[in-house]
């Protein structure tokens, strides 16, 4: 089983031109909440909504690469959520046509930023990539801000 720094390695080497970089720090969140704004309009009935359950999933494989950048992206999701809802409230069904764009551009965004990177996208090799690229730039900030992402090891 790959560790969060094997994905995270494997993913870093398609993504170390500078544009696309910063088209990633644009897109990758706003693929993801287009994303999560689509599956809130998905009717079911009394079970939670789709994206409360998508994200759970989602958060549960973080946790299982590490605990430590899936507290960090638990908070993100509550944040992210929250929009969700505000933007439903506002935009009523209007909001599948609103996520619906907002996905295509920011897609455009990434196939851009990966044609400066003169490399394909990640997840062309493995769909999980499209749970790594979020993680990926939260693992930036914790690097940034000094914060673990793993446990130290025994021994180092």
């Amino acid at each position: 089983m790959k560790t969060v720094n094997d994905w995270l390695d494997e993913y870093n080497i398609s993504h170390r031109n500078p544009i696309n970089k910063r088209l990633h720090w644009i897109c990758v969140p706003l693929i993801v909440l287009a994303v999560a704004c689509a599956l809130k309009r998905v009717p079911m009935g009394p079970l939670p909504d789709l994206t409360l359950l998508v994200g759970v999933a989602v958060l549960l494989y973080y946790f299982r690469l590490s605990w430590r950048l899936a507290l960090g992206m638990s908070l993100i999701f509550a944040l992210a959520y929250a929009l969700v809802l505000q933007a439903e409230a506002q935009l009523g069904a209007g909001l599948l046509w609103a996520a619906a764009a907002v996905f295509v551009l920011a897609w455009i965004g990434q196939f851009i930023g990966h044609y400066y990177e003169r490399a394909r996208p990640s997840f062309f090799k493995d769909l999980q990539f499209l749970l790594i690229g979020p993680l990926w730039l939260l693992a930036h900030v914790y690097r940034r801000l000094a914060l673990p992402i793993q446990p130290a090891t025994a021994g180092g």
